[in-house]
């Protein structure tokens, strides 16, 4: 540590902990039959966050948006080498699962593997390792 010139002491840094995720990740769909991606693809048509949304869950949110890509009315998620991954809905994913696992991709395998080649195939979706997993 270097001593500041002016101070003889480190302010603190505070941590908040939080109990739950600022926005929810699951793939099923929404309550009113909508995909899991239909607030963040509003987002981009319309620029207006979720209804009762928070401050702190705004930022989140517009922090979330800017992973993804909308082109007419797909959505798509950059990834860090610049790719674009599909945003798949429930039907989808159910319909990936099946021809993946079973006969597109050769040999059955493990969720891992599952989730892996799936996103290698070019789909995503925010539980794609947990319901692969579950799936298996």
């Amino acid at each position: 540590m270097i001593q500041h010139p002016d101070k003889n002491y480190i302010d603190h840094i505070e941590v908040e902990i939080r109990d739950q995720h600022a926005y929810c990740f699951h793939v099923d769909g929404l309550p009113d039959g909508k995909p899991w991606y239909h607030n963040i693809r509003k987002f981009f048509a319309t620029r207006e966050y979720p209804e009762n949304a928070t401050n702190g869950q705004k930022r989140a949110f517009k922090r979330l948006a800017n992973h993804f890509f909308l082109n007419r009315e797909v959505l798509y998620r950059r990834t860090p080498d610049l790719g674009l991954l599909r945003c798949v809905d429930t039907a989808e994913a159910t319909w990936l699962f099946e021809e993946i696992h079973a006969s597109l991709c050769g040999p059955y395998m493990n969720g891992f593997t599952l989730a892996k080649k799936i996103l290698r195939v070019g789909y995503f979706w925010m539980t794609m390792k947990s319901d692969s997993i579950r799936y298996v």
